[in-house]
């Protein structure tokens, strides 16, 4: 259930609840992204099990997004469950492997990765990963601070899941 407050942009800006909600919240932004050409997005969460990139709307969301100069770092402590069940953003990222940064979170347990998707004017956060309840919003303190744990999380953090694995 979505309960929206004050709105100043297309997406949610209030309270989400639930899987469904959440995986909405997910498309609709990347589909926002697309179309308002956002240079940049930080995405982080422990494995991305419960992220819609396997679906097509949003592969399709990513690739009209994704042009020179556009970046986006995710971060997890595995992408175990990426590689295993998200097919098409896998292939998806060794074509614009250029522009996705992706990096293991180091000496965090999985409570302590935020699950969150960040831009410069808008951020949504599950504050219950579990349950799927969050709050998203495009408050300038709310991205601020939920920027300043991303970037400590990335400080320590190291490359991970490469887009393509050489063999000998």
């Amino acid at each position: 259930m979505n309960t929206p407050t004050q709105n100043s942009g297309p997406l949610l800006n209030g309270s989400f609840s639930g899987p469904e909600a959440f995986a909405q919240l997910v498309r609709d932004a990347l589909a926002c992204a697309a179309q308002e050409g956002w240079t940049e997005m930080v995405w982080s969460d422990p494995n991305y099990a419960d992220w819609p990139l396997r679906e097509k709307v949003v592969i399709e969301s990513l690739d009209a997004w994704a042009h020179s100069g556009r970046r986006l770092v995710m971060l997890a402590n595995a992408f175990d469950s990426v590689q295993r069940y998200q097919p098409r953003f896998v292939t998806w990222r060794r074509t614009w492997d250029h522009a996705i940064e992706c990096r293991v979170s180091k000496g965090r347990d999985a409570d302590d990765l935020p699950s969150a998707l960040w831009c410069p004017h808008w951020a949504m956060r599950r504050l219950d990963p579990v349950r799927s309840t969050g709050v998203a919003g495009y408050e300038a303190q709310r991205r601020v601070v939920l920027k300043q744990e991303l970037d400590e999380c990335l400080r320590q953090s190291s490359p991970g899941f490469p887009a393509t694995t050489l063999g000998l």
